[in-house]
């Protein structure tokens, strides 16, 4: 007598792009909760970001990764290795494009990598919600004709057009197994991090120009109170003292504006009162230091 157990299939899924086409957005949405930060600027995400998703029948330990890129410093080199150690670990790999243009030469390149790989790749050419049907047929036999892909979906991550039947595809190529997590578990993402992500996501919004690129946020204090106000001290650091007075601006209006959005959030995410107390130092080339990288966090 058969059984009607349904098989059961977990594994991880490694999703990577150029930066900037909505692999952030993509992993929140799966999600349904603010799990990576998002900007319109590229290369807010600088680490690989695990969020786990359980249903009934299989469970998907996602990796959000930073944007493909040719690194120019040590801390892109950091974020490259951060993408391509996420898809050494993957049962499967997500590549996200955009839908206004044919592979170039750089995802050609990259395509070149992925080919070496025994596993799965779904393409998910994103942003369609942009452009007309009718534009995305020479883009998808573009991507045909350079990759054999398992699948590939056009979506939209911002309106959520077919995720569900990503998630669907996805699952299909799954292995066999059990959870590796609780199924209420959905991310190793602790509150510091948390806190730091979300303070520098605020830069990235109200700064323009290099100084996003040039800041990195260090939680130094975090203390949870049983009563009263969670104590957390954050120290912004950014490169030069020019990049110091921007960040505090006139009579500290700047950096005032900052921790006031960041605190709402962070006590949004916590679903606790926050006593936020923001610092702004500098730390002379911390982006093309290996040893200032990994004082801040940049293993």
């Amino acid at each position: 007598m058969q059984s009607d157990k349904k098989t059961f299939k977990s594994g991880y899924v490694a999703i990577v792009g150029k930066p900037n086409v909505g692999k952030s957005t993509l992993i929140n949405d799966f999600l349904g909760c603010k799990l990576s930060i998002v900007t319109p600027k590229p290369q807010t995400t600088r680490k690989k970001i695990m969020g786990v998703l359980t249903k009934e029948d299989y469970q998907i330990v996602f990796y959000d990764t930073p944007g493909m890129m040719e690194p120019k410093y040590e801390l892109q080199k950091y974020m490259v290795r951060e993408a391509y150690d996420a898809i050494k670990d993957a049962d499967v790999v997500l590549m996200m494009v955009e839908s206004f243009e044919p592979p170039t030469d750089k995802d050609k390149e990259f395509l070149g990598k992925l080919s070496h790989l025994s596993i799965p790749v779904i393409l998910a050419i994103n942003k369609i919600d942009l452009v007309k049907k009718d534009s995305l047929i020479p883009i998808l036999s573009a991507y045909s004709e350079q990759f054999k892909f398992a699948e590939i979906v056009p979506v939209s991550a911002l309106n959520g057009t077919n995720l569900d039947l990503m998630l669907t595809l996805i699952a299909k190529y799954l292995p066999e197994g059990e959870p590796f997590y609780p199924e209420d578990y959905m991310t190793d993402y602790n509150e510091r991090f948390m806190a730091s992500e979300i303070i520098r996501e605020k830069v990235f919004e109200f700064y323009g120009e290099e100084i996003p690129y040039s800041t990195t946020v260090d939680i130094e204090e975090f203390k949870e109170r049983g009563e009263g106000k969670d104590f957390i001290k954050a120290i912004i650091y950014v490169e030069r003292d020019s990049q110091k007075g921007i960040i505090i601006g006139e009579n500290g209006k700047a950096i005032k504006r900052v921790g006031v959005i960041a605190r709402e959030e962070i006590e949004k995410q916590s679903g606790r009162k926050v006593y936020l107390e923001l610092w702004v130092k500098v730390m002379e080339k911390w982006r093309k230091d290996k040893s200032k990288l990994r004082k801040l966090g940049y293993e």
